[in-house]
């Protein structure tokens, strides 16, 4: 015990000397994307606002849900829309870490619903933080397990859980490595429940108390029907099939223009279509494609449909429903280089194939299902990845087949959302709890009674 709080002070120490370095990068970070100069107080645990009192008796419960970025993000929405179904009248307090995370979520708020930055994780402003809001129960994101706010959490009995949770093979190895720091944290929390049963053996071997392995939200994503619908009439309009580099990450663009100047005219026998994972590079990716001389056309210059270009660059957020219904294949962004790769699940739902590199160890069980199913294949390179999207996307006689089997992946592995917020609605106190009528084949069983 005495080695654990040794160094939970000696990580507090640090903390709170770094803050001056925090300071510094978010003023670098927000030339670029000026969200991070904003209501930079919250970083430190300091709010305009006045302080939240205790929920009354009867009263509605502050659910307070942390994603750090964007695809955290997209999947609080999924659960929070099941949240809102089963706990009428709660409020949200939603944090995030990134721009993109915090420019997403604000999309999700209702009336009386609030939003703010995680704080850095010092002692004082984890505490204040808490203090502040006084929220009925923490919700964690998938990976995001801070050992000072872990300890306000705990000091103040604010239950804190992981949803969605998932622990790679490397953050694995990092957290046993500093086990005195980590389990402590992890060991904290109310309720950990895994996306998938590895997830659930690494997060328990660091002391998370796992609850269960309820699936990934993110198969319960429903794309948006008007992104699709418009996607497949601009796919329709494109005398090419169209290939999609997906979510790509810094590196990855210059590795994939490399391999179309490797195929010369074979390249330009499909359309090219990327969507750069964060928008602060889309200059920069546009720069590089004119650089390698292909003609760039934007999603942000289209009125009413694509212009033609040797390559089209998806310059905007909140489209990929649309990006991958208008490609007939996807290569997988951040497969490529050691990344983890990005989500996948999103490209089943819209019916895309998806083409991967090697490194998907941030979504390995989804990885691995999405190729059992046949809604994947995986290449060692990007070159190879080229050639394989290109030999995929020109034959169109296995175009429908190939999408059938992603749609059919994805709805295969829905209802972790509805699970999540059942687990959820368990941890609050009685006089918060509220059960829906029943579905057909529920049993009423698996919801607490009031005063249970």
């Amino acid at each position: 015990m005495w080695r654990e709080s040794l160094a939970l002070g000696l990580y507090r120490l640090l903390a709170w000397l770094a803050v001056p370095w925090v300071r510094r990068r978010l003023r670098r970070r927000a030339r670029a994307e000026p969200l991070y100069g904003e209501h930079v107080a919250e970083r430190f645990g300091r709010y305009a606002s006045a302080p939240r009192s205790a929920a009354p008796p009867g009263g509605a419960p502050l659910v307070w849900i942390h994603a750090v970025s964007l695809g955290e993000t997209r999947a609080a929405a999924i659960l929070l829309r099941e949240l809102r179904a089963h706990l009428p009248g709660m409020r949200l307090l939603l944090t995030h870490g990134t721009a993109t995370g915090r420019a997403e979520g604000a999309r999700l708020l209702g009336p009386g619903d609030l939003q703010a930055w995680l704080p850095w994780d010092t002692r004082a402003a984890t505490q204040r933080f808490v203090r502040h809001f006084r929220p009925d129960i923490g919700v964690l994101m998938e990976t995001e397990v801070w050992p000072s706010l872990a300890a306000a959490c705990r000091a103040a009995g604010v239950p804190l859980v992981l949803a969605n949770g998932r622990l790679n093979a490397r953050s694995h190895a990092g957290a046993r490595r500093l086990a005195w720091l980590a389990r402590p944290a992890y060991r904290s929390l109310a309720a950990a429940w895994a996306q998938a049963p590895e997830d659930a053996r690494r997060l328990r071997e660091v002391g998370a108390p796992v609850a269960g392995v309820l699936g990934n939200l993110k198969f319960d994503l429903a794309p948006d029907p008007q992104q699709q619908a418009l996607g497949l009439a601009w796919r329709r309009a494109s005398p090419r099939p169209v290939v999609l580099l997906a979510s790509s990450r810094e590196g990855e663009e210059a590795l994939w223009l490399q391999a179309l100047g490797a195929l010369g005219a074979e390249a330009r026998t499909v359309q090219w279509l990327v969507v750069p994972r964060h928008p602060q590079r889309f200059d920069q990716v546009a720069q590089l494609c004119h650089a390698a001389g292909w003609s760039v056309s934007r999603r942000s210059a289209w009125a009413n449909a694509p212009q033609a270009a040797d390559i089209w660059l998806g310059d905007s957020l909140g489209e990929m429903a649309l990006y991958y219904r208008l490609a007939d294949v996807a290569l997988l962004g951040g497969s490529f280089g050691p990344l983890g790769g990005q989500n996948l699940i999103e490209a089943a739902a819209g019916g895309c194939p998806v083409v991967m590199g090697p490194h998907t160890f941030n979504f390995a069980e989804a990885a691995a299902l999405a190729l059992q199913a046949g809604a994947a294949e995986r290449v060692a390179d990007m070159e190879q990845g080229v050639r394989r999207a290109i030999a995929l996307a020109l034959d169109g006689a296995g175009r429908g087949e190939r999408s059938a089997r992603c749609t059919a992946f994805a709805r295969a592995h829905r209802g972790a959302a509805r699970a999540t917020a059942q687990a959820i609605a368990r941890l609050l106190p009685a006089r918060f709890f509220h059960r829906p009528p029943a579905a057909p084949g529920e049993d009423a069983g698996d919801w607490p009674r009031a005063g249970s």
